[in-house]
């Protein structure tokens, strides 16, 4: 039976226990340096503590260290790495292969998107050189996660739903042509979230001011199934960056869709222990949502870019029906409340929000008027009610545990066992004493073992197997729930959750490239591994020709000027892309239906 999991990100600690209330198998998480988002890093000992919360539901904590790094920085590297094994960490997903020369505890070690992993060949490397896990590239298709799963035996991790980077994740080096800031650094600057403007080859403005590069946000939410199928065991959530509300809201919705799969497939579980209810009905348009994308999962083209605006747009609720001088009505898809975000696009494409004073049926007074007209299509991205009920208890995840009371020669056993199957027990003295009353006393063994509080447990199933019926002080009982409740948190937080992969470090003859070298034992682990095809990072020797971007996305395709699919449109080329004093070049690649970007001089 194949293990399936829910993959959550976590900013800080908040998020963390947050993801794993409402139902994450597995986190991933910052730490104090090195990871690909600069600002979301967190402290060893906070990291501890989601050890600590995330271990007794067998969820696991893994921890972003998918930089690039210099040589200086490796000794750093080594020496957190070692502290991150010492804390509990179940996995490191890394970008740099110069971490694999170093010294390493046994800690599993996952391959980052950032490295690129769009084939067979690639995947097999890793597979080679240790990995447990690679975190394929979001652009592959069904087909091409089947291909890889059956070609190769590691564990596979696809993204499910968030933010979408417009290149190849690893091969993006715009901002760091740009301005210096290196996204294979943490730095990203965003540059593809700017508004551009379009020209083509007679210098011609064919389109001004929009974000032509923002791709919408992914959710495969409907292709849960297909990706077990193909191969997928982890499913990835993005959003390292976000608040706690959207931490909430979208682990939530895929707990949902996840158990509803399971309880229909027998050869998959989920991954973590636990049952979660939840106290609202989760939406992904109600938090942080751009529009969605199942970005080419079916091998289909689709417009995947929202051109008018990089922010979040929300839920369509109504269209405006008619307009006074301080207020409109509007259709009333959906009811809107006092203190709700709205928003719009005008008749040209342009996007404004604006905040709902008060709300009168289907009367809309604004706290400053925007200038919508009869028919704009109004959409919700602060949601002040939905916000309320994430603020408060959310949810609440508990595992089941059974209880057995057994007598020995100076008194009594407890055992305790979750429902993985874990057990311990704890062994008191105290003085056999016939119960007067023997259903009372079975009724108070029972009421008092139960009383799990604030832990992580709910009890299942308790059974009396003495002898006799004996009483026994609820003081002991009480003492001894609380001890033996004890011994088994220690024992789950202490189990480390994820081996090690032990697999010979082999000669790759694939024909790989091996790209963003920036240290010297990089350099030497491909060397080492047979790869001929060595490229220096471009932070380390930036090239004119290289290419900034490698996109799936495809402006032509956008714009109905595909030459592959019947285009509608002709565009003189070669089209540039501007935003205030940058200019990029646009080529394309119509073979392997890929767009690239280059700096223009």
């Amino acid at each position: 039976m194949r293990e399936v999991e829910l993959l959550s990100p976590a900013k800080n600690l908040e998020c963390g226990i947050a993801a794993i209330n409402h139902g994450a198998d597995a986190v991933y998480i910052g730490g104090p340096s090195f990871g690909a988002r600069v600002a979301a890093g967190n402290s060893f000992e906070d990291l501890e503590k989601l050890v600590r919360y995330a271990h007794p539901y067998h969820a696991k904590v893994f921890v972003t260290l998918n930089t690039i790094l210099t040589d200086r920085e490796l000794e750093e590297a080594e020496r957190q790495i070692c502290q991150y094994y010492n804390l509990g960490i179940d996995a490191l997903i890394v970008q740099d292969m110069g971490l694999l020369k170093l010294n390493l505890p046994p800690i599993a070690l996952h391959a980052s998107t950032q490295c690129d992993n769009r084939t067979i060949d690639k995947v097999r490397f890793l597979q080679n050189s240790g990995f447990q896990r690679v975190v394929l590239a979001r652009e592959l298709s069904l087909s091409q996660m089947k291909t890889i799963h059956g070609s190769c035996d590691i564990e596979l991790e696809a993204f499910v739903h968030g933010a979408l980077c417009v290149s190849y994740s690893g091969r993006c080096y715009m901002s760091q042509a740009a301005c210096g800031r290196s996204a294979n650094r943490g730095e990203c600057a965003q540059y593809c979230r700017l508004p551009y403007s379009l020209q083509d080859g007679d210098g011609k403005i064919i389109m001004e001011n929009k974000h032509l590069l923002s791709l919408k946000d992914l959710d495969r939410s409907d292709y849960i199934e297909d990706m077990m199928d193909a191969g997928i065991s982890s499913f990835k959530i993005e959003g390292r960056l976000k608040d706690v509300d959207y931490v909430k809201n979208v682990t939530a919705f895929y707990r949902q869709k996840f158990d509803n799969i399971l309880e229909g497939k027998d050869d998959f579980k989920a991954a973590s222990l636990g049952k979660t209810t939840f106290f609202f009905q989760p939406d992904p348009e109600r938090t942080f949502h751009r529009g969605k994308t199942s970005y080419f999962i079916d091998g289909k083209r689709d417009i995947v870019a929202q051109i008018d605006t990089p922010k979040s747009t929300g839920s369509f609720v109504g269209s405006v029906l008619s307009v006074s001088a301080n207020s409109f009505v509007y259709s009333q898809d959906k009811p809107l409340h006092n203190g709700d975000g709205l928003c719009f696009f005008d008749k040209i494409g342009n996007f404004d929000g604006f905040r709902v004073n008060k709300v009168e049926g289907n009367r809309v007074f604004p706290n400053e008027m925007p200038n919508v007209k009869v028919g704009d299509r109004l959409f919700r991205n602060y949601d002040i009610q939905f916000e309320k009920e994430l603020e408060g208890k959310s949810a609440e995840r508990y595992v089941a545990v059974d209880f057995e009371l057994a007598e020995n020669e100076d008194g009594f056993i407890i055992r305790c066992c979750d429902e993985s199957g874990t057990e311990v027990e704890l062994s008191f003295s105290q003085e056999k004493m016939m119960a007067a009353k023997p259903e009372k006393a079975i009724e108070n063994v029972k009421n008092q073992l139960s009383k799990l509080g604030n832990t992580c447990y709910k009890a299942r199933n308790i059974n009396i197997l003495t002898k006799e019926i004996y009483f026994i002080p609820n003081s002991v009982l009480t003492e001894s729930r609380r001890q033996i409740i004890e011994l088994l948190l220690s024992k789950k937080i202490n189990h480390k959750l994820h081996k090690k992969v032990t697999l010979p470090n082999l000669q790759n003859t694939n024909p790989i490239e091996a790209d963003n070298v920036y240290n010297q034992k990089a350099f030497d682990f491909y060397r080492n591994n047979g790869i001929e095809n060595i490229k220096d990072a471009y932070e380390k020797e930036p090239k004119e020709d290289e290419f900034l971007m490698t996109c799936k996305h495809c402006i032509r395709f956008q714009m109905g000027a595909c030459k592959k699919s019947g285009r509608t449109v002709t565009l003189k080329e070669p089209l540039t892309i501007q935003t205030g004093n940058l200019s990029f070049r646009l080529s394309f690649d119509c073979a392997k239906c890929e767009m690239m970007i280059t700096g223009e001089q």
